[in-house]
């Protein structure tokens, strides 16, 4: 009988830790995580820091740096050289030369860049076939900078009323290898002073814009990543309407 006693003591002590590790497991798991937690840490640069693109072709999908940001379509529009690319594509359709290139801006200080991005809806990717016959039809040509671009009617020396990029660095598109290409999504912008007045360019921005996501089923956000709705194009429609009005008041530079 004491020898069953005990066992049973036993037994309780047993259970007892037992089920003290059951609830340190089910605190620890159960609790709210903090941001970053549970994921390994994306490197990312410092703000102000300027980022070189390059033509390597090594942008991957799973690096939260390898996304053209807000702001560096400077370095898009100031870097990058990609005449191979645009011959590349003039070859695949029959033409001798690409060149005179769509799409080259006027030598003249970019003040202000305007972003929107169009982006894969579910993690889901854009393939490049996709994201060409989408462009074409939503009117935009391929050209300068490996990128495409809506021009100015009948003023092709006036430059780009904006571009669009492919949001994986380095922005640029391979029309050579476009059948193999696959992107999270893409960045539209148009560089401030341009052939339209800021209001004039952004009505022509926003409704392509809004096609593209359209055509690729895709989400249309705003420089911060986050849904564009009316009270964000109302609020950019009033920061370049009031450019506009300091352009006319002499306070920026005109574009020519």
């Amino acid at each position: 009988m004491e020898q069953q006693a005990l066992s049973a003591n036993e037994m309780r002590v047993i259970i007892f830790v037992v089920g003290m590790i059951v609830l340190a497991l089910i605190y620890f798991f159960g609790r709210p995580r903090k941001p970053g937690q549970g994921h390994r840490t994306l490197f990312r640069k410092p703000p102000g820091t300027r980022v070189e693109p390059t033509l390597d072709g090594d942008a991957g999908i799973d690096v939260v740096d390898e996304s053209i940001h807000a702001g560096e379509q400077f370095d898009l529009l100031g870097s990058i050289d990609t005449g191979e690319a645009v011959e590349a594509a003039a070859k695949k359709r029959g033409r001798r030369s690409a060149k005179p290139m769509v799409g080259v801006r006027p030598d003249q200080p970019i003040e202000r860049i305007v972003t929107l991005f169009v982006t894969s809806r579910d993690g889901a990717m854009i393939a490049g076939s996709d994201l060409v016959v989408a462009a074409e039809k939503a009117g935009l040509e391929f050209g300068d900078r490996g990128i495409f671009h809506r021009m100015l009617p009948g003023k092709p020396d006036a430059g780009p009323i904006f571009s669009m990029a492919n949001m994986l660095k380095p922005g640029n598109f391979d029309m050579a290898r476009i059948e193999s290409l696959d992107t999270r999504g893409l960045t539209l912008f148009m560089a401030l002073p341009g052939p339209l007045p800021a209001l004039d360019a952004w009505d022509a921005l926003l409704p392509t814009a809004q096609r593209l996501a359209e055509l690729l089923d895709a989400n249309l956000l705003d420089e911060k990543h986050g849904a564009l709705g009316r009270q964000g194009i109302a609020h950019i429609r009033d920061g370049l309407r009031a450019w506009d009005r300091q352009q006319e008041s002499g306070q920026i530079r005109p574009s020519w």
